[in-house]
């Protein structure tokens, strides 16, 4: 496989969100507004299965190397079978599916609405639902590392939880950047989280709430450009950390994607620019991927749409880029 490749059979709209299996580098899940969930092998660079929806998809996730889950804008919560392509409807949010997460220690899927609930499922049981808890805002983001579930909601609010204890949060924050949140993921190593904003930057920040852990949080611009003397700001769409070296990538609307080193508060590399936004990024298990998806994301509303270029979906092999500077 060439070092930048782009996969046949994309979406034919936007891609919401592109997903790698948890044990295997080339499977690949990429859901889409165009209403369909699509599962690559991006080796091959072939589309091994597609399931329909009937509304557009937000959110996908693998359980296992042959199982995953969707959930959107048509509020169902589906189980997809990679290898039959049987779709099971486990239940339904009041509102639409906008995150998921699967816990693979407690074989659960956790899902994340608009209806400002989180719902726990066990595809397996009887009755799939097996627990609900209500948020004070709707939920945008979230990312699992562990036990913790960091969730973002509307108003900048975040709610942090031990997943085994969901009577209540272990922390409530409130942001550290002054507009919507965009993005968010968990670090691999587990000591703190990323967030980005629609508003081009990027916000570092750490669990242990000690003073001493806290002082190490920081924010920083990114995703901007001055063109002939004007400042041009876009959001941070997609984070996600390298599951070996802990560095970070962030994708943003101007069509980048940059690497990050957030130890040493350094960029590592930036990539050559996409022709379009990017809504989505993630890296496969050993982390010699990442996964860009290349779409319209709304920033300028139908007329924008009007003259968006078709949705694409790359695969770039990583480097010495994604490996963190030591510390002079």
């Amino acid at each position: 496989m060439s070092d930048h490749v782009e996969l046949a059979s994309p979406p034919f709209d936007s891609v919401s969100q592109v997903r790698f299996s948890p044990t295997n580098p080339d499977h690949l899940l990429v859901s889409a507004w165009d209403t369909t969930v699509r599962f690559y092998d991006v080796t091959a660079n072939e589309q091994k299965a597609k399931f329909d929806h009937r509304a557009a998809v937000l959110a996908c996730t693998f359980s296992d190397a042959s199982h995953a889950f969707s959930g959107g804008l048509d509020t169902g919560v589906r189980e997809l079978d990679l290898s039959t392509e049987k779709v099971t409807h486990l239940g339904q949010h009041g509102n639409a599916v906008s995150t998921m997460n699967y816990a693979r220690e407690q074989n659960v899927l956790i899902t994340g609405s608009w209806d400002q609930s989180l719902r726990f499922w066990d595809a397996r049981a009887q009755s799939a639902e097996v627990s609900t808890h209500t948020l004070p805002e709707r939920v945008y983001n979230m990312d699992l590392v562990n036990n913790t579930l960091v969730v973002a909601m509307a108003s900048r609010l975040f709610h942090i939880y031990d997943i085994r204890k969901m009577n209540e949060p272990a922390q409530t924050r409130e942001s550290s950047l002054k507009f919507m949140t965009r993005s968010l993921a968990c670090m691999v190593d587990g000591q703190g989280y990323a967030i980005g904003s629609v508003e081009g930057r990027i916000g570092v920040e750490y669990f242990d709430p000690s003073s001493e852990a806290q002082d190490k949080k920081y924010a920083f611009k990114c995703h901007r450009q001055t063109i002939e003397d004007v400042d041009h700001v876009w959001p941070v769409n997609a984070l996600a950390f390298h599951p070996v070296y802990n560095t970070f990538a962030s994708a943003g609307s101007d069509g980048t994607v940059s690497i990050w080193d957030h130890k040493v508060k350094k960029r590592l590399r930036q990539y050559p620019k996409y022709s379009a936004p990017i809504p989505s990024v993630a890296f496969n298990c050993d982390g010699t991927r990442l996964a860009v998806g290349v779409s319209y994301t709304w920033d300028d509303g139908e007329e924008g749409a009007k003259s968006a270029e078709r949705p694409a979906v790359w695969i770039r092999k990583t480097g010495e880029e994604v490996k963190p500077r030591q510390a002079s």
